[in-house]
């Protein structure tokens, strides 16, 4: 799938290996950033790019940062939307104990593209039955 980008500075989203589903994302920042323990911030990607209709990004967080340093994104996972055409914004967390830093062109999180439906929906009084119902959480046991 070819895609439409627009770089404000920052280097173009890479797949790191030949299986990778996601690519790597780079911090896009004029001065380096710090993210104290329990704090948030957006960091720039300096990217902005056009989805064709029916494709979203989704903006995940890199496991070895969360592994590491207690690094997550705020949101779990973030969407881009096809009709988006502002920055890629990275909203970070830091759960860690001790503050994070980001400096220009350090990998913050992956990107990926993905189809996706809209839904129509057709309301009923009933739904069809299944053999689990309406078991919920944990209802298959350990």
């Amino acid at each position: 799938m070819r895609i439409r980008i627009k770089s404000l500075g920052g280097s173009l989203p890479a797949y790191e290996t030949p299986g990778s589903a996601g690519m790597d994302l780079r911090a896009c920042i004029d001065a380096p950033m710090i993210i104290e323990a329990g704090g948030r911030a957006l960091v720039p990607t300096g990217l902005c790019i056009q989805l064709p209709a029916g494709v979203e990004a989704q903006i995940r967080a890199r496991s070895g940062l969360s592994a590491r340093h207690g690094v997550g994104l705020v949101n779990g996972v973030g969407t881009i939307d096809s009709d988006y055409r502002g920055e890629i914004m990275v909203a970070m967390i830091n759960w860690g104990e001790g503050s994070f830093r980001i400096d220009n062109g350090d990998r913050i999180a992956q990107m990926v593209i993905a189809r996706h439906e809209r839904a129509e929906w057709d309301e009923a009084a009933e739904l069809e039955e299944t053999e689990r119902g309406d078991g919920g959480f944990g209802h298959t046991g350990v």
